[in-house]
């Protein structure tokens, strides 16, 4: 009885000094090459190796067997083979996320242009997701293939899979379906991380995109949850792709006497004075006339969507202002007289 508690309390000790001394190195290998984060992020990955050197252990020793006085160590011993296994998937999963996040960072030193930032983001976040659920399946039907009961019945499993992957992918179509779109709207640059979409008329910010559905994140904070085949098969408005920078417009209903070059040039005033205004184009046009106003449109650049917004917010709110007070005349009103 004292040597299987021996042996027990042995391996909860190389557990925790494995996992100690695999962590010092990792850390001291981090201080020396600061400009690779991948061994800062391998840290992470202590609970699956210390899970995963414990069952390999116990399931090596047995020592549960003699404590508890058990008979047969066929039960302990499946059950820490299946923890071993479990282990092992997880300590995978966490070494390729660890792998991957540390070459986005690695890129976001190198690269300039945050419109490849946003993409590579995108691209190895979906990566992950995929690989990690290729992990998980594998790891599930390696644990499932050491029960006997699996194994007996596998030459009649494998007869008819040919008609269960039939059924199973029509049952699975629309999951099927999201899981391809998902994977091409990684890798084919539609949308990404970061870029301001419309989607059904409503304006927001990709916050997150997985293999089913991307959640949109709208101007007053709720949050849309779009499944990802809609962006492969219907149109959407993507303001980011290419350049993050836009047009803004303003419209205007004015009456005819309207100083229209005063106004024009009290735009330009107003526009180097606002932060927002990137310095690129700005005009302002007589779209349109009717028989009491005429449509005046005043356009100009910002670096953002939501810079954008804000500016053009403030400047209709400037114009109306300038004309109130300069010109009150200007501002259009329900005609009841000739005069």
């Amino acid at each position: 009885m004292l040597w299987p508690l021996i042996t027990l309390l042995a391996t909860v000790a190389a557990t925790l000094a494995v996992g100690w001394i695999v962590d010092q190195i990792l850390q001291r290998i981090s201080a020396d090459h600061p400009e690779a984060p991948v061994w800062a992020l391998l840290r992470r990955c202590r609970a699956p190796l210390q899970l995963t050197v414990a069952s390999a252990l116990l399931l090596l020793t047995s020592p549960l067997r003699r404590i508890f006085h058990l008979t047969g160590d066929e039960g302990a011993h499946h059950l820490l083979l299946l923890l071993l296994l479990a282990s092992l998937g997880w300590l995978t999963v966490r070494v390729v996320a660890a792998v991957l996040e540390a070459l986005l960072r690695r890129y976001e030193t190198v690269a300039g242009d945050p419109a490849r930032v946003q993409r590579v983001h995108t691209q190895i976040s979906m990566l992950r997701r995929a690989v990690s659920a290729v992990i998980v399946v594998v790891t599930v039907a390696v644990m499932l293939l050491t029960f006997s009961a699996m194994r007996s019945v596998g030459a009649s499993l494998l007869a008819s899979a040919g008609l269960i992957g039939i059924v199973a992918g029509i049952a699975a179509q629309s999951t099927l379906g999201n899981f391809f779109a998902g994977l091409q709207i990684a890798f084919g640059d539609t949308v990404r991380i970061g870029d301001t979409v419309v989607v059904d008329g409503q304006q927001g910010t990709v916050e997150e995109i997985t293999l089913a559905y991307l959640v949109v994140r709208l101007w007053d904070h709720r949050r849309l949850i779009v499944p990802v085949s809609y962006f492969v098969n219907k149109p959407f408005e993507n303001w980011t792709r290419r350049d993050p920078g836009l047009l803004a417009a303003v419209l205007l209903h004015l009456d005819h006497s309207t100083p229209v070059d005063e106004l024009r040039t009290a735009l330009h005033t107003r526009l180097e004075q606002h932060p927002l205004w990137d310095g690129r184009e700005w005009a302002l046009d007589v779209t349109d006339t009717t028989p009491s106003t005429i449509v005046l449109r005043a356009t100009m650049t910002a670096r953002t969507p939501d810079d954008a917004a804000r500016l053009r917010f403030d400047i209709r709110e400037q114009l109306i202002a300038h004309l109130r007070d300069e010109h009150p005349h200007a501002l259009p009103r329900l005609r009841t007289t000739d005069t």
